[in-house]
């Protein structure tokens, strides 16, 4: 090989060099800017992320795991999964664990795929879905727009047929942050699940007014053919962290299972900080605190500069922009250094932002009237 000389081994390419193997991996690391999270001055209300997280309790447990690395996890799995039984009243058996509640989500999809069509209504957060989809094939069945966005149950169950074999409910749902009343979604699953599988979301189930009611795992401790998911990035403020888990019968996971990796997926820090933050009520009750006060700042701007919102019971809110759209309202926040989403499928004028820190919603609010005025000229 030629030699390589002082000035281009300085100055050349890092991926030449490391492909001629010059370059020692802790070398190129440290000659790397590596950044977790948003720069300075970027406000980052575009992932439903709590950044309260995670707890001095899990950065504890996880400093404590991260030594230990080079192990495969063992003893903290069972322990977590021993927590969720406890709290919910139902073996570990009926636990999932995954790496966030994507995997779980896309382990079902997979499988409900393969058997027939997934229903839901026309917005939700189907991304899982779509991932299954791209390997399997199939159809995602949504029934028609509701004039309020909310979850029409009696058209789901109308339109369930032999061909569909699973339904799909996020509540809250995603992106419009709005929840189903408990008393119709645990009649309706029901009904529902005597006909095909039912997968409830509720990714967001503990920053709704009341957790306990809003839940579905109840259904499933009583043997309906229903699946319930959670995870630790929501309001636990584990999103990087990767844990979930899914909640169905003992033979339902079972079958689960079968798609993924089982505890071999899990990763040590992010197990350990979920084991540090589940029973941790003061942080809970702290970072659903700022998120209902981030909230309520979103929804104040948002009736000041003359627009409305579906009615949020999660973390972001879904804003109504009337005739402007919903991509140019996200490109000009995003030149006030404010991150949100732009458009969902069709829905053009409705903008969802997320309950980030406090400063950083401030952002959001002092931006609005200029970007709604660029937009408006």
């Amino acid at each position: 090989m030629a030699e390589i000389s002082r000035r281009k081994f300085l100055g050349g390419g890092t991926a030449a060099l490391v492909a001629a193997n010059i370059v020692p991996l802790q070398g190129l690391m440290a000659s790397s800017s590596l950044s977790y999270g948003p720069a300075p001055g970027i406000a980052k209300l575009n992932a439903n992320e709590n950044p309260y997280g995670p707890s001095a309790g899990a950065i504890k447990a996880m400093n404590n795991a991260v030594s230990k690395g080079a192990y495969y996890v063992g003893d903290s799995v069972s322990t977590l999964i021993d927590m969720i039984a406890e709290r919910h009243g139902i073996t570990k058996e009926h636990i999932s664990l995954s790496s966030g509640s994507s995997g779980v989500l896309t382990y079902l999809a997979v499988a409900k795929t393969r058997e027939g069509k997934i229903l839901g209504p026309d917005l939700f957060w189907d991304t899982t879905s779509r991932a299954a989809l791209r390997q399997n094939g199939g159809e995602i069945l949504r029934t028609r727009k509701t004039a309020d966005l909310s979850i029409d149950l009696d058209a789901i169950y109308q339109k369930i047929t032999p061909d569909v074999s699973m339904v799909q409910i996020c509540n809250p749902n995603n992106p419009t942050g709005m929840v189903i009343d408990a008393d119709e979604l645990r009649e309706f699953c029901i009904k529902a699940s005597k006909k095909c599988t039912v997968l409830v979301d509720e990714a967001y189930n503990e920053i709704t007014k009341n957790p306990g009611k809003n839940s579905m795992v109840d259904l499933v401790k009583a043997g309906h053919d229903v699946f319930v998911a959670r995870t630790f990035s929501k309001i636990y403020g584990l999103a990087g962290m990767r844990v979930g888990y899914m909640i169905a019968s003992p033979e339902n996971n079972e079958m689960l299972q079968r798609f993924g990796l089982g505890n071999y997926a899990m990763n040590q820090a992010g197990v350990a900080a979920a084991v540090a933050s589940y029973n941790d009520a003061a942080f809970i009750n702290n970072s659903k605190q700022k998120i209902l006060e981030a909230r309520e700042m979103i929804l104040n701007a948002v009736a000041k500069n003359g627009l409305t919102a579906a009615p949020s019971e999660t973390s972001f809110v879904f804003v109504d922009l009337g005739d402007l759209n919903a991509e140019s309202f996200r490109q000009k926040m995003a030149e006030q250094n404010v991150l949100i989403r732009g458009i969902y499928q069709d829905y053009t004028n409705w903008s969802r932002v997320s309950c980030g820190l406090i400063p950083d919603v401030q952002q959001y609010v002092n931006a609005m009237p200029k970007v709604l005025e660029q937009l408006n000229a």
